[in-house]
Parts: C-alpha cells; sequence; structure tokens
C-alpha cells in the first residue's frame, strides 16, 4: 500500500457508485484521459474486457496494489487471478464488520 494524492492511479481500488456495478470494487487498469479510467475485477469484468467509467462515478479506496501496479508496468499486462486476489486482500486486511468484528466474508460490495 502506498500513500496518494488526489488523482486516480494504475493498481488503485475503486468502489463504483452509479451503474449496473453500483457497490462492487474494481482495480484501476488504465487511466484513458482526466475523466475516465478503465476498471476489472478478475471476476465478472476481466482484463481482456474492462469497464470504461466515468471518474466522477467512482469513490476512490486509498488503497493501491504495488503487485498489480508492478505488473502492468513491466509487461502492459495483469492476470485476472492477481486482481482477485488484491481485492480480496484489501478486503481482508482493511474491511471487516466493527459492530460484529468479523473479518470479510466473501461478498465483494462496498458500502
Amino acid at each position: 500500500m502506498i500513500e496518494l494524492d488526489s488523482n486516480p492511479q494504475v493498481g488503485q481500488i475503486a468502489c463504483i457508485t452509479r451503474g449496473r456495478d453500483a457497490g462492487q470494487y474494481a482495480i484501476i487498469i488504465r487511466l484513458e484521459d482526466d475523466r475516465y479510467v478503465l476498471l476489472a475485477d478478475g471476476d465478472k469484468r476481466k482484463f481482456d474486457r474492462p469497464k470504461r467509467k466515468n471518474i466522477q462515478h467512482l469513490t476512490f479506496i486509498h488503497y493501491v496494489s504495488l503487485e498489480v501496479q508492478k505488473s502492468i508496468q513491466q509487461t502492459g499486462r495483469v492476470t485476472n487471478g492477481k486482481l482477485r486476489f488484491a481485492i480480496t486482500k484489501y478486503m481482508n486486511d482493511f474491511v471487516f464488520d466493527v459492530e460484529k468484528g468479523e473479518r470479510f466474508d466473501g461478498e465483494r460490495r462496498c458500502n
């Protein structure tokens, strides 16, 4: 994990706030311009068929998967398994039910 500025970065996790996939996590795999990014989660949205999303329809999480970021920088690609692993790792490390004290149960939904 690295500290972030206000601009989205490749490898950063985002919560989708609008559209069919609202409430789900995905990882930024490419920045198209200052308004759009391409997202993939390795499950529903594979690396080969990412979702183009307006950044105004996303909430950026202050977490960047260095494994995903390095893979994309070095090879231009990342495996779907690595995307799934990065989201699951984020969920296990940072998202849990405070009231019950339980950890992530497999559901990849935000808010």
